[in-house]
């Protein structure tokens, strides 16, 4: 797919919208981009993500054993479950690009969780822009801090700087 979509200025072509996006987000560096609404992480949640994890540990799916042998007060979501809501977090809270084609998600740096969510908690996705770097003529490469919040908690469930990829087309 070819992209034509250019920025122009009294006939004169300005910026691409890769050029245009990279441009904009610099100016965000170390802002808030924004956050999610607020999601339930019930048990019939973490009792279906334990099912196609395999991951059935008691912490996790057994209310009564979860709270007379752990200091949680009842079961706990996996922290991989609590991760896995960033994807929808970050569709409910950050618009794609002009022009983007696409985003990949290309991993998480200095990931640390640091609160076990409840069952019955309400989490939400706070996004901090951290850097952004164009890597060639049709891919950004954005970092953002993703800090998810626990409704009603002093200390976060999770903190960790999420890498991306905004992919544009080739332009013409």
């Amino acid at each position: 797919m070819k992209h034509t979509h250019e920025y122009v200025v009294n006939g004169s072509r300005v910026m691409s919208d890769l050029q245009n996006a990279y441009a904009t987000q610099s100016l965000l560096i170390g802002k808030t981009l924004g956050r999610s609404p607020w999601l339930l992480i019930d048990q019939a949640r973490i009792d279906a993500f334990a099912d196609i994890t395999e991951d059935p540990q008691f912490i996790h799916i057994d209310a009564a054993r979860a709270t007379a042998e752990t200091p949680f007060g009842g079961t706990v979501a996996h922290g991989f479950l609590t991760l896995s809501m960033a994807s929808r977090m970050v569709q409910d809270t950050i618009a794609p690009f002009e022009g983007q084609v696409m985003n990949l998600n290309a991993g998480f740096d200095r990931l640390r969780f640091l609160t076990p969510v409840r069952s019955g908690s309400r989490i939400r996705g706070v996004f901090k822009l951290k850097d952004v770097k164009q890597t060639s003529t049709t891919q950004l490469r954005i970092v953002t801090t993703l800090t998810i919040e626990i409704e009603s908690a002093t200390k976060p469930a999770l903190v960790a700087d999420w890498v991306n990829v905004a992919v544009f087309p080739e332009l013409e």
